[in-house]
């Protein structure tokens, strides 16, 4: 079994997919195609989402299948001997099951979310009863259900479906219908996993036509469990959605995994910025990627970019690329401003790259020209993070070297900081080396054009 995809404890996805499906999924025009792939571990932005108040999620989670059943499972068990793995004997497994009507294939995990959550406590080789839900604050309870879920979640290292391919995906799975409030077919859904599953594996094509044809049932299989688990439910229109509860858990593992999945709330308060007032915020942190979308929604696109190539075209490094990132969301409607940023110094490159991307007329960008952004790009950093040397990644080895040696020449005003930073944040020690290297020519060259 190829393990690139994960459980939710250590999300990992096809990025490329996952936006694919989502673009595919929601009435939003598809992201430009990626020049370079995207790395493995990057955080997504996903859209914002509107949670249900916190009283009104507390009042459903001891009414979800799985939590109602923990419950009666630990009322059930009172206080008993359980076997040194801290499990129920087999015979008390086997009656609690007949007893309460539980399905014995589940009652192992309805014993494991039981005790992870307190519900039942062991100690000295006796299971007693802990306190129940119901008594808990509002607070308390979401952090219960907070703990029932990635219970659930973490069983999928050990075959929490039945199937061990949807268990490899089942984080990836979740964020994608996480992103389509609409909700998503289960035909969309195997499709995603078998393309994630090829991408990552590479399996032959023998065992591709055998998963494609076992995965239908298999996803109904896992979805039936999930549903249980209080995670998932079917619309309507028979498409998969998360419950409300299973919006406010799997938003706070995406949280929690670094990823950006902001509320309505949290993003409306970007809405009417200024286009300066809005890049200042992405500058410092106080506002993330998925204020952009709700941003450019109130603005003609045209008139947005206009703003935003103002605000660049005359700032930091730090300033292009919030607006780099901003641009990225527009279409062809932006291209009149974008154009004209090509008779700007600091922001041609950007808007050639920009129309380049989108298969508009646009000039051809030289060696040094793709070297310029990459300093620009690095230099960035350090203006977002106030300190790059937390966030710095490039990748080492001979084309960060070969980069690093032609910085100099590009003449960029940011390259002996960049290269400074390269050689004090990297850990590569031949990528330090040049680094200096590197440094000391840029500041050789600026000595003698000042002379």
């Amino acid at each position: 079994m190829c393990s690139k995809f994960r459980g939710v404890a250590n999300n990992v996805f096809d990025l490329a997919e996952l936006r694919k499906l989502i673009d595919e999924q929601s009435a939003v025009p598809p992201r430009p195609p990626e020049e370079t792939p995207v790395a493995e571990q990057e955080a997504l932005t996903f859209p914002p989402v509107l949670l249900a108040p916190d009283a009104e999620l507390a009042a459903i989670v001891p009414t979800v299948p799985l939590v109602a059943d923990a419950i009666r499972l630990a009322s059930w068990t009172g206080t008993r001997e359980v076997t040194p793995e801290g499990l129920p004997a087999e015979a008390d497994a086997h009656a609690a099951a007949a007893e309460l009507g539980l399905d014995a294939a589940r009652l192992r995990l309805v014993w494991i979310v039981a005790v992870n959550t307190g519900l039942l406590q062991i100690s000295g080789g006796r299971a007693s009863r802990g306190p129940l839900p119901e008594r808990l604050s509002v607070e308390a309870t979401l952090e219960f259900w907070d703990g029932v879920v990635m219970d659930v979640l973490d069983r999928a290292d050990e075959g929490l479906t039945g199937s061990a391919v949807v268990d490899e995906h089942l984080a990836e799975m979740l964020a994608t219908v996480y992103s389509v409030r609409s909700g998503v077919a289960i035909a969309n859904l195997a499709r995603g996993i078998l393309q994630s599953h090829e991408v990552a594996c590479e399996p032959g094509a023998i065992e591709m036509r055998r998963l494609a044809a076992s995965l239908p049932a298999d996803l109904l299989d896992a979805l039936s469990l999930l549903a249980y688990c209080g995670l998932v439910e079917q619309t309507a229109a028979g498409r998969t959605a998360l419950t409300s509860l299973g919006v406010w858990a799997v938003r706070r593992d995406l949280l929690r995994e670094g990823h950006d999945a902001p509320t309505t709330a949290e993003v409306e308060v970007f809405a009417d910025l200024s286009a300066a007032e809005l890049v200042e915020a992405l500058v410092k942190g106080a506002a993330t990627q998925s204020a952009v979308a709700g941003w450019l929604e109130r603005r003609p696109p045209a008139q947005a970019a206009h703003d935003l190539i103002e605000i660049a075209a005359e700032g930091t490094a730090g300033q292009r690329g919030a607006v780099g990132a901003i641009l990225e969301e527009l279409g062809p409607e932006a291209e009149a401003p974008v154009r004209e940023a090509l008779d700007l110094p600091l922001m041609r490159r950007y808007a050639a790259s920009w129309l380049h991307i989108r298969d508009l007329d646009a000039p051809t960008l030289s060696p040094d020209d793709h070297t310029w952004l990459a300093v620009d790009s690095l230099a960035a950093l350090m203006h977002l993070s106030g300190s790059a040397a937390g966030r710095l990644d490039p990748e080492p080895g001979e084309d960060l070297i070969r980069l690093v040696g032609e910085m100099p020449a590009v003449g960029h005003p940011d390259t002996i900081a960049v290269l400074d930073m390269l050689a004090t944040a990297h850990d590569d020690k031949a990528v330090v080396k040049a680094a200096r290297k590197a440094a000391m020519k840029a500041r050789s060259l600026a000595h003698t054009k000042l002379g």
